[in-house]
């Protein structure tokens, strides 16, 4: 095998275009799963307005979402270090017949 091959070996390319990057605010996510799977869904709830729409729906096998609370943590621990706690300053009630019931 060659160097350039090896240096290579392992590394994923990942592309990021330009609508992707500007990114989709949420202040609400609801979470839902199953045996099988996670479902997260992001939302943007604005102050009174009575509805409000999933912006983006992810979903995830119970592993990736594992990983994911852990990668989380670890940039959340890591924010902190540099920046101060973060604050949890409001406590947004979370509606009960959203979504479905966690079934596969």
């Amino acid at each position: 095998m060659s160097d350039s091959k090896n240096k290579n070996e392992g590394q994923l390319n990942i592309e990021l275009d330009e609508k992707m990057s500007d990114g989709i605010y949420s202040n609400l996510a609801i979470i839902n799963h199953s045996v099988s799977e996670f479902i997260v869904d992001f939302i943007s709830v604005m102050p009174g307005q009575p509805k409000a729409k999933v912006k983006s729906r992810i979903i995830l096998t119970p592993q990736h979402a594992k990983r994911l609370v852990k990668a989380l943590a670890d940039n959340v621990k890591r924010f902190e270090e540099s920046h101060g706690e973060i604050k949890d300053y409001e406590q947004v009630p979370i509606p009960m017949n959203f979504g479905p019931t966690g079934e596969a």
